[in-house]
């Protein structure tokens, strides 16, 4: 089954300085049909003003995972970390038993655009922790390949729950076969560009549910950028 939720029917927050666009339920914006998609409970696609950012706040018992597409995020951190994710970046941040954080667009003239995700972890009460990795090279030769994972093989970024997370950015013209591990779930989140999944047209900005498909394919229709998520049924 594939189950396609538009860019267009996303929950909108905008105030001022910030854009965000929620796949799910998220802060005022509450669906009891939207709350999540197995482990998966949050992806936002922010849109943050130069110059302006998330002022400190506390996060406990999450993965989660920011993933720049244009500018910069400057994040400070509890845990004493302080790093800038650039585009092609991705970051993890496991909040467990209680992390407290800012993230700021330090670019006075440039708009940062990025993804935050939430996975549940597979416990609550972990020791907190922070990863973040360069996957410049890989997006540049437009192959899918393997970012985030429990293991953290194929030189992921390792995460606290079961899931693994590809990335892609693919010309027009390619086609991509992609795979589940039996009897798993799937999420597929498109940044940019136009591809169809099994013969349903996607477009920039839609997500898919996807489960109980034996086979799943990508044909790019415009160059593309992608998240694809494998996820616990």
């Amino acid at each position: 089954m594939i189950t396609i939720r538009r860019s267009d029917e996303r929950f909108l927050t905008q105030i001022g300085w910030l854009k965000s666009l929620h796949t799910f339920s998220f802060g005022e914006h509450q669906d009891d049909n939207h709350m999540g998609f197995s482990d998966l409970r949050v992806i936002n696609e922010d849109h943050i003003q130069g110059g302006t950012g998330f002022s400190t706040h506390g996060h406990r018992d999450m993965e989660i995972i920011s993933y720049v597409l244009s500018g910069a995020l400057e994040h400070k951190d509890s845990m004493g970390t302080a790093a800038v994710i650039l585009p092609g970046e991705v970051q993890r941040m496991s909040a467990g038993t209680g992390v407290r954080h800012s993230e700021q667009n330090h670019l006075k003239d440039q708009e940062t655009h990025f993804f935050q995700i939430w996975v549940l972890p597979e416990a609550d009460n972990l020791k907190p922790g922070y990863a973040q990795k360069d996957f410049s090279k890989q997006l540049n030769e437009g192959d899918l390949f393997l970012a985030l994972s429990k293991d953290g093989r194929e030189g992921s970024i390792t995460m606290n729950q079961d899931v693994d997370l590809y990335l892609a950015k693919p010309t027009k013209g390619t086609r991509i076969d992609l795979s589940l591990r039996p009897g798993r779930k799937g999420w597929l989140q498109l940044a940019s560009g136009q591809l169809s999944l099994n013969g349903q047209t996607i477009s920039s900005g839609d997500g898919v549910a996807i489960s109980d498909e034996s086979q799943l394919w990508v044909e790019v229709e415009k160059n593309s950028h992608f998240l694809f998520f494998d996820l616990p049924a």
